[in-house]
């Protein structure tokens, strides 16, 4: 896996602008805040960001793939301000979980979720590299 970035841009932080990478796609289906047996812990933001990113790893794991094999990852939230206001959470929970390992990232506002308590909803893909299945 390889990190691009456009000549004359500036590097950003806590994302890539492009990810190039050759191997195994591991697709992961949005991710919530709640526990695996679907009851949940907390309504808080970053409580929710910590579990639905700690779902992602599981599922990551179950399909034979690390933290560092994600090449994008697309976060839902229903408010933007409040992933603002919590972002030093956010970001310490990222460097506990994922480490310094930054995909192409894009995050979306949405109205709702599906879910109703959830204030996040996670996307994932990543890449396993050839030879390390």
């Amino acid at each position: 896996m390889r990190v691009v970035n456009p000549p004359g841009w500036p590097t950003p932080k806590g994302y890539s602008n492009a990810i190039s990478a050759r191997g195994r796609l591991v697709f992961v289906a949005g991710q919530v805040g709640w526990r695996p047996d679907g009851t949940w812990e907390s309504d808080d933001f970053a409580a929710q960001f910590r579990q639905a990113l700690a779902n992602t790893v599981a599922a990551l794991a179950a399909a034979g793939a690390n933290p560092t094999d994600i090449a994008r990852m697309t976060i839902y939230v229903t408010d933007k301000h409040e992933y603002v206001r919590r972002s030093k959470d956010v970001g310490a929970v990222w460097r506990e979980l994922i480490g310094r390992h930054y995909p192409a990232m894009t995050l979306v506002e949405v109205r709702a979720l599906l879910e109703d308590r959830a204030k996040l909803e996670i996307e994932t893909t990543a890449v396993v590299a050839d030879g390390d299945e």
